[in-house]
Order: structure tokens, then C-alpha cells, then sequence
């Protein structure tokens, strides 16, 4: 079970992040999540947006069973059992012709508590899956240049690399390097509650 200070927060960032989804997205499409944690976003973002079809997935054994319970009794008809994904792994959907494309791919809180090599991950496989027109969200705290860092996010980065050197905030000029390097480029960027981003990546240009 995932701690209660991450249930927590995802129950209080869903709302401002849902309300740039409905900003950004078009009425209908296909998402996939990316380390879907609780459920919590899975289940809020398939209820307000019912032209969405969800597809949860997670690395972590414990959050895939967490999630399918709480969707379990969601009822809701545009959100699928969650699935096991590792952004590490080259191949995201091994036997699965065709390669399956994705309007939005979702992803929350992850590249500050996952080592830095998941970000590379993240953006290869991003770039692979997204259909035409697709988008990469990203969500989570981030330092930026010519930003003054917040004291909070100062202290939560210390203390990731306390319990794990690989962990920490990422530099916003990093990710975008990496997203850079694939194809996919920094197409909007917004301001959320306690000093967090919510970025959208798109390809640098469409067939």
C-alpha cells in the first residue's frame, strides 16, 4: 500500500492538474499513465473526462493491485485494468503488434524519485508511443534556471539524496535536453500549488 502522505498529495494536485487537462486536451482520446501510484489520478481523470479511454500502468506489483481495486468498484466504463510497464525496459508492449499509440501519455511524480536514467526512458518510449498530435505531460517539482528555488523543494531534494543518491529534483534544462534528443520538444509549461510544473511535450513537428 502506498504511503499515506502520497495518497494525500494526489488527492489535493488532482484537482489544479485536471483543470489544465481540460485546458490542453481534446475532447476524446487515449491516455496511458505512467506510474500510477494509487489509482487516485486514474480514477478522477476517467470520471471528468469521459470522452478519455485510461490506461493505468505501474513497475510496482503493490500499486497495479491498489489500483485495480479502487477501480474495481469505480464503475467506471473508460478506464482499464492496470497494466505492468517499466519505462526502463526497451520494448514498453513486448507482443503487441501493432506498436500502440497514445494521445496523451501521463506522468506524475516520477522523475524526481526514480533514478535519472528513467527520464531518458521516458522521453524514448514517449517519442515511440505518442500518436500525431500526441502529448507528453509531465508533472512533479522541478529546479529551474533564472527560477529561485523554493525552500521546500530545496529540502525535499535533500532529502530524496539522503535516502537515495540517484534520487532528486531534475533541472528543467536536463529533461528538456533529453526530450530534445528524441524528437519531442517543451510546447507549454504551468504553475501549479507548492511549487510544482505541469509540462506538456509534443513532437518537434507532425508527418
Amino acid at each position: 500500500m502506498p504511503p499515506a502522505d502520497f495518497r494525500i498529495a494526489s488527492d489535493r494536485n488532482k484537482h489544479p492538474i485536471l483543470e489544465v487537462l481540460l485546458k490542453v486536451l481534446p475532447e476524446q482520446g487515449n491516455a496511458l499513465e505512467i506510474a500510477c501510484g494509487t489509482g487516485q489520478h486514474a480514477q478522477w481523470f476517467a470520471q471528468h473526462l469521459p470522452g478519455w479511454q485510461w490506461l493505468p500502468s505501474d513497475v510496482d506489483a503493490d500499486a497495479l493491485r491498489t489500483t485495480d481495486a479502487r477501480l474495481a468498484t469505480s464503475g467506471l466504463p473508460n478506464v482499464l485494468p492496470a497494466i505492468a510497464l517499466d519505462v526502463m525496459n526497451t520494448s514498453w508492449f513486448a507482443g503487441e503488434p501493432p506498436k500502440p499509440h497514445f494521445d496523451l501519455i501521463f506522468c506524475c511524480n516520477m522523475l524526481h524519485v526514480a533514478p535519472w536514467e528513467a527520464c531518458a526512458a521516458l522521453m524514448r518510449g514517449a517519442a515511440l508511443h505518442l500518436a500525431v498530435n500526441g502529448r507528453l505531460i509531465t508533472y512533479g517539482p522541478y529546479f529551474e534556471d533564472d527560477v529561485l528555488a523554493a525552500q521546500s523543494n530545496l529540502d525535499f531534494d535533500r532529502d530524496l539524496r539522503a535516502t537515495n543518491a540517484r534520487r532528486g529534483l531534475r533541472h528543467l534544462t536536463d529533461v528538456a535536453r533529453e526530450a530534445q534528443s528524441v524528437g519531442l520538444a517543451l510546447h507549454a509549461r504551468y504553475a501549479l500549488p507548492s511549487n510544482n510544473l505541469l509540462l506538456v511535450w509534443t513532437h518537434h513537428r507532425t508527418p
